[in-house]
């Protein structure tokens, strides 16, 4: 019987660890590892930034799940990866050994690449995370008291997925439309590519 661990569970991790199960069935043990408790439907994220969704909407607890399709559930972060030994050791301490592992966790947020960004100790937002998304919609909703303002929605130098910054561009321009509010903002993204024409048609470029 072979170990596989599935490092992160996320849109890649968690479909991973549910496949293997399908294929594997109970001939080899499934670890699933995660820092959180939660698993968050990352696209969802920039609705909850507007409001149209709410934490509890988009998330929900791993180990409830995965223990059902027999696949075990470690929360926690791994410090180090001894490929060489087969052998991960966890924050705690702890050692966890496999004969296969997939690393699934997704990208790592480089906020600090560009002085002043990011939503801990910088002046910008973000919608990578639904602990982000809450915190900008805690400033959108203050901003939406005010009555009026300027929201700039952009993609970081070295960004290599810009769909989501278009998208959540349109998503607080329909948001602005239903609350009656469009012609009280003005919106600007700031992206290092050239737009296609249908879409700079439509926004009106």
């Amino acid at each position: 019987m072979a170990h596989i661990v599935v490092l992160g569970a996320g849109t890649g991790g968690m479909p991973a660890a549910y496949e293997l199960k399908d294929e594997l069935g109970g001939s080899h043990e499934i670890t699933l590892i995660n820092e959180r408790d939660y698993f968050q439907f990352t696209p969802s994220n920039p609705w909850v930034g507007v409001g149209w969704r709410s934490r509890n909407d988009i998330t929900f607890s791993i180990e409830k799940y995965v223990t059902k399709k027999g696949i075990k559930f470690v929360q926690g972060r791994v410090d180090k990866i001894d490929a060489a030994n087969s052998k991960l050791t966890m924050d705690g301490g702890d050692t966890i050994e496999y004969d296969y592992m997939i690393i699934a966790t997704g990208p790592k947020l480089f906020f600090d690449e560009v002085e002043g960004a990011g939503p801990h100790g910088g002046h910008t937002h973000s919608v990578c995370t639904v602990d982000h998304a809450e915190m900008f919609y805690e400033d959108y909703k203050k901003q939406l008291e005010k009555g009026s303002g300027h929201i700039i929605v952009g993609a970081m130098p070295f960004a290599s997925c810009f769909g989501p910054a278009y998208e959540f561009a349109l998503i607080v321009d329909t948001d602005l439309k239903k609350r009656k509010m469009r012609d009280k903002f003005d919106i600007t993204i700031v992206t290092s590519e050239a737009l296609c024409w249908p879409f700079r048609s439509w926004w009106g470029g």
